[in-house]
């Protein structure tokens, strides 16, 4: 598993940058925080949290599929390569799909992973990632932001997730406000 994870680490780094190592990283602390007190498959959620990106980088994306549906599959292709077994490999393939959409009808480490994803959108990162996509469109990351903020809530299925939402929910809106005030509404 160590080999493993320090080639998936290297992998995400080299394709996904800083954003995409570091995003994982957050992740994996989320789901740390967040699963603390359930019982879960750790190497499918450590896994998939390295690989749910892999098909919107660069050398993997295309444009035509939605990046879950294409990480999904680059996922399953690099699992097959190195030999990962058929139960962790559709579990790890599970979590990717539903990254963005899990339901309560998902296993407990799709649900993880989903949920940390969408805490990850929350909170000043999540301002301060919209921003820094958006730096000559300031009104376009405003809004962005408020969607995310309004919406991504509304998918966390874990009490202990829903908790963590709204203390990021208030930061958010504190920067808001403050930028609000600070460009006296011209942005």
């Amino acid at each position: 598993m160590e080999s493993l994870l320090s080639k998936i680490n290297e992998l995400t780094e080299e394709y996904g940058g800083q954003w995409g190592i570091n995003h994982t990283k957050r992740l994996l602390k989320l789901i740390s925080i967040i699963g603390e007190e359930l019982q879960y498959n750790h190497e499918a959620v450590t896994i998939a949290a390295y690989l749910h990106d892999w098909g919107g980088y660069a050398k993997w994306a295309k444009p035509e599929i939605n990046h879950a549906i294409r990480s999904r599959q680059v996922a399953e292709e690099f699992l097959t390569e190195i030999g990962c077994e058929n139960y962790l490999m559709e579990l790890v393939s599970e979590c990717i799909e539903c990254h963005h959409s899990a339901t309560g009808d998902n296993s407990i480490e799709a649900i993880l992973l989903s949920d940390a994803d969408a805490l990850d959108f929350l909170g000043t990162v999540g301002v301060l990632r919209d921003f820094s996509k958006n730096p000559k469109n300031l009104r376009k990351a405003y809004e962005t932001v408020v969607n995310r903020r309004d919406n991504l809530q509304k998918r966390l299925l874990l009490q202990k997730s829903q908790e963590l939402a709204k203390t990021r929910i208030n930061s958010m809106d504190q920067v808001l406000c403050s930028f609000e005030e600070e460009t006296f509404g011209y942005f």
